[in-house]
Order: structure tokens, then sequence, then C-alpha cells
């Protein structure tokens, strides 16, 4: 097998530290300060309008010369189901009607897919972010070989040993290994296949036997210590998401700090956004314990309602319909500067080196 490329040459990196993209939680000063302080920073961009994407990586790049990731959805889009939205807003209706408010008329395709277009494709290429990343698939051939001949670093998310294959084939420079414990989306291709729920380290040490990639485990990653476990896998580097969201930096609003701080169970639900995605248990996963994926609206139809609730909920005083995204260790999340977090780790790291 080939020797994989040593991943902090390749992204010039102090720290085997990646923070997760998260779309609509991540800004740019915390991409920044991540990589300032030596790991890799990103910018969750699925949910951008072109021009707010770019806007978001100048603003970024405005504050740092270092690399930072750049990430965008290629979900497979899927055709109008006027019929079968309609039953799943009918299914939400008294959750609105609790809070005095209609739900939507109708569903929309809010969020783009980078492959549905070159429009993203074409702003990446103006502004050369250094790298780019790929969540629920990858990009078509054609854009892949713009990126590649740009000199741009491309990487994708994979939950099992087939996925990570097809990132290799499609010619991209390195794989995350999404664990099970992973918050937010679960970037699996297809959600309708079959889901074997790896763990970050089942995942991982599969990926590094087999695909010679530098391999980033992510899943349930929070302090330094996690991290050198990971590093022990064989993994080149470890992906944290959740351990940033309590970081002054975040987008995240003051309910999803408050539920954050309190810790406790994380659910994997389809409900929120018509994907499986790790959520804080709240009042919309409790809503949704009982409903069937195959009853959710398609992604991202089923998010336009979610994000409509939760705007109702709010509007009427009640915070635990949002999408409240978390791993596992939910309860070990630190409230403090990405710069701070980003030392703590580096120590933690070496602390868990140097122990006999």
């Amino acid at each position: 097998m080939m020797q994989a490329r040593n991943l902090n040459e390749m992204l010039a990196i102090r720290l085997p530290i990646l923070q997760a993209p998260m779309a609509g939680t991540s800004t740019p000063a915390m991409a920044a300060a991540v990589s300032e302080a030596g790991g890799l920073g990103a910018l969750g961009l699925g949910a951008a309008t072109v021009e707010a994407a770019a806007q978001a990586i100048r603003d970024t790049q405005e504050r740092t010369s270092r690399a930072f990731n750049v990430n965008f959805f290629c979900h497979a889009p899927r055709p109008p189901d006027p019929a079968g939205d309609r039953v799943w807003i009918d299914r939400a209706a008294p959750l609105f009607q609790g809070f005095g408010a209609r739900p939507p008329a109708e569903l929309h395709d809010i969020y783009d897919s980078f492959r549905s277009h070159d429009r993203l494709l074409g702003m990446v290429l103006e502004l050369r972010p250094r790298v780019v990343s790929f969540h629920f698939g990858l990009p078509q051939p054609h854009q892949i070989a713009a990126m590649r001949a740009a000199g741009l670093i491309l990487m994708a998310s994979a939950t099992s040993l087939d996925e990570a294959r097809q990132i290799r084939d499609a010619g991209l420079d390195a794989v995350i290994a999404q664990g099970w414990e992973a918050g937010g989306h679960r970037g699996i291709f297809d959600p309708a296949a079959p889901d074997a729920r790896l763990s970050a380290e089942d995942l991982t040490r599969t990926l590094v036997r087999e695909i010679p990639l530098p391999v980033i485990a992510a899943g349930g990653i929070m302090d330094g210590g996690d991290i050198g476990r990971a590093l022990s896998w064989g993994a080149q580097a470890a992906q944290l998401g959740t351990a940033f969201v309590g970081c002054p930096e975040s987008a995240a609003d003051a309910a999803y700090r408050a539920r954050l701080s309190q810790g406790g169970e994380t659910v994997m639900t389809p409900v929120i956004s018509g994907r499986p995605a790790r959520c804080l248990s709240n009042s919309f996963t409790d809503w949704g314990a009982g409903v069937t994926a195959d009853a959710v609206a398609a992604y991202p139809r089923a998010y336009d309602l979610g994000k409509a609730l939760n705007a109702a909920a709010k509007a009427a005083g009640q915070t635990g319909y949002g999408a409240q995204w978390s791993g596992m260790g939910a309860s070990r999340a630190r409230a403090m500067p990405v710069s701070r977090l980003m030392a703590a780790l580096a120590d933690e790291l070496a602390a868990f080196r140097s122990a006999p």
C-alpha cells in the first residue's frame, strides 16, 4: 500500500487539530483564530448563498494568511414531492398551533448542492481558499478536476470504507472519518442506504489500513487526550466540532449555548432537517422520537419546516426546537476563547504523549 502524504505538511499546520466546519455555527473569527493558533480553521458554507459564502471567505482571508477549510454540501437533490411535503406539514401543524403560528404552506429546497451548478465552483476558483471539503458526497468530476488544477487541497467526509474508496478514486487528498459519535449531519452519501454506524475508532482504523490517504478522525473528540487517542488509531489529525461551539467566536445563540452547558443525551434524528443528524435532546427531538425516517420530508425541505418551527417557538418564548447539534461528549465542552481552547488542547495532547 502507498504511504499516505503527511497531512501537517500538506496543510501547513503545527497542531493536528481541525475545527469542524459547522454550518450556521462557525464564523470567520473562529476559523481564523484556529488557524492562527496552529490548527486548521473552517467555514461551513453549505447553507450559504454564493454571495454570502464569498463574503465569509474574504472576511477570513482578511483575518489570517494561514490556510483554512471551506466546506460545501454535495447532497443529491431530491425530486419535488408536494404530497409527501403536505403530509409532513400536517403532521407538524399542531406544534405550530401550540405557538399561535401557522406552518408553511409549502416547503422549499433551501440549500443548493455544490453539484447542482458551477456558481460555487467559480467563486472558489476566484478566491482560492487553500482547502475545500465536502459533506454528503462528492462534487462532479469536472468540478474536482478544476479545483485540482487550481492547486487546492480537497477533502471529504466518509462514514464507511466504501465512501472512502469513492473519495480516493475521485482523486481527493484526504478523508475525514466521521464516526457515529459525531455531532451535526451524518455525512452518509445515500441516507436511504444501510448505515453500519461505525465508531470513530473503528472507522479510522479501517480507513488507515485500507486507504492510502491521510485520515482525519472525527466524532466525540473533545480534548487533547481524545486527540492523542485518535492519533494512536493511525489518524494524522482529529477534527473537533462540539468542542468549539461554546467559544465566544461561535455563532451559536444563547439557547444553544445554555443547552450545551447542561451536557447530557444526544440523539440521532432525521426530523429536524430530513437527514440523520446528532442533536442535543430537546423538545424537537422528543417530538420526533417515534417518527421513522421515511415519514419525514426530504432534505433540505424538511429543514425549511424545522427552521420555521424554531422561529415560531422562539417567538413564543420556547427554545427547545432549534438545531442544537452536538456530538457525544457534550458535557466536556468548554466555554472559552478559541485561543485559550487551542492552547489547552495542545497542552493536553503533549501531556498524553508524554505519559508513561
